[in-house]
């Protein structure tokens, strides 16, 4: 019995994908969890693997179409199987599953020809079906030179198929898309992908829903600059991890949750639920938008695990690797644009998350130390954004005097 690639369930919250790209194509064969496509989800571009083996006999969904879940997108048989008679009739679920694309209805003959029927050099008309003329149409097929084998002689579809010496399935493959190039000053409109439309939603819903308030911090850059220096100077030397910048805001975002654990928590209508473990999202930018990964029961970790891990997430995001248990569960979320130059900027917070992090730009600038003297200086902008709902502003600020602490004094975080 042959079995279905389905479009499966890749989030929490997703309720259709679009097939982005086959990575396999009729005749290949497949071995169990091997990738066979790219799906976009609401919340990402991601590899979607086979749950079983053999042969992709039939594909059913073109690349480009967005389908509900389950919707069955190929048919799959085993070493020795016999494909069914209706094998290549898409199924019933599936969106090439439309009249002009229904071998069985089309091959039935009509009451009557239309009058645009094509003619022979003496002037008879070409008696064919619907489908043949709309495959030979494509394929630029002259139905005058085409042998019918059906009733009275009528081309069906097969009989243009042999003429063209290959599948209907592939000679109506769609070509290559290219993006547009508009003229000047000429508008495009750009229909919104799973993604960008579920972003969309989402942050409306947290803006219009969650009481957002705002602190902002500058930090001492210099100490953890220095000593990043001095371990990336080691590690160079023994092949060992390297640390960002980025990974000391997380691993101090880490530890001052630790020391302030109301803020790793959310709003759950009549209750506040304060979270065991700290499954730190961290913003990652993608083609198609913005994936937020999350490093799960992150207080358990080193500081170089910490690193190892958002790297290892970090590729994954954007090779399309990311896995839905890898995509969910965030209790709190870093965002940091400062690789972009930003210096400053306030986040949106994610729901139902009651905290996110705003890391700007290291900035060098004068400033005044403590003889009263103005010395060049490395400076960080951090914002936090809360939910007032269930962080007060004096919480917000005793959680960034942790942050601070750590930022400034690093080795602190390395205990």
């Amino acid at each position: 019995m042959p079995k279905y690639i389905e479009m499966p369930k890749l989030s929490d919250t997703m309720t259709e994908g679009t097939l982005v790209k086959w990575l396999k194509k009729e005749g290949d064969t497949v071995a169990m969890d091997e990738p066979v496509a790219e799906v976009e989800t609401d919340k990402a571009t991601m590899e979607m693997s086979s749950f079983d083996e053999g042969t992709i006999y039939k594909i059913y969904v073109k690349e480009g179409d967005a389908v509900p879940l389950g919707t069955k997108l190929a048919m799959v048989l085993e070493e020795g199987e016999e494909a069914p008679a209706n094998a290549d009739a898409p199924p019933a679920d599936s969106p090439a599953a439309t009249p002009a694309e229904e071998p069985e209805a089309e091959e039935a003959a009509p009451a009557e020809e239309p009058s645009s029927a094509p003619t022979t050099a003496s002037g008879d008309r070409v008696k064919a079906s619907p489908l043949a003329k709309k495959i030979a149409q494509e394929k630029g097929v002259d139905l005058s030179g085409v042998s019918g084998s059906g009733p009275g002689g009528r081309i069906v579809k097969k009989d243009v198929v042999s003429a063209t010496g290959g599948s209907a399935a592939k000679s109506a493959a769609p070509a290559a898309k290219t993006r547009p190039t508009p003229a000047s000053g000429e508008d495009q409109r750009l229909p919104l992908t799973g993604m960008r439309r579920v972003i969309a939603e989402r942050l409306l819903e947290s803006k219009t829903t969650i009481p957002h308030f705002y602190l902002h911090i500058e930090i001492d850059a210099a100490p953890m600059m220095a000593i990043r220096k001095q371990i990336n100077a080691d590690a160079e030397k023994s092949g060992g991890n390297k640390f960002t910048v980025n990974d000391f805001v997380l691993k101090a975002a880490i530890k001052a949750a630790t020391n302030v654990p109301a803020v790793n928590a959310s709003f759950a209508g009549d209750a506040i639920i304060q979270y065991g473990d700290i499954n730190l999202a961290v913003a990652v930018a993608v083609d198609q938008g913005l994936v937020t990964p999350v490093i799960r029961s992150a207080q358990h970790l080193s500081f170089e695990e910490v690193s190892v891990a958002m790297k290892e997430l970090a590729e994954k995001a954007r090779t399309k690797k990311l896995t839905p248990d890898e995509m969910q569960g965030g209790t709190m979320t870093i965002s940091n644009l400062g690789s972009y130059g930003i210096d400053f900027f306030d986040a949106i917070i994610s729901p139902p998350q009651s905290l996110i992090l705003s890391i700007g730009a290291i900035v060098k600038k004068p400033v005044v130390n403590d003889r009263d003297e103005i010395v060049p200086g490395l400076r960080l902008n951090i914002g936090l954004s809360g939910d007032h709902r269930v962080v007060d502003g004096a919480v917000g600020a005793e959680y960034l005097a942790a942050l601070r602490k750590y930022l400034e004094q690093p080795v602190l975080m390395l205990l």
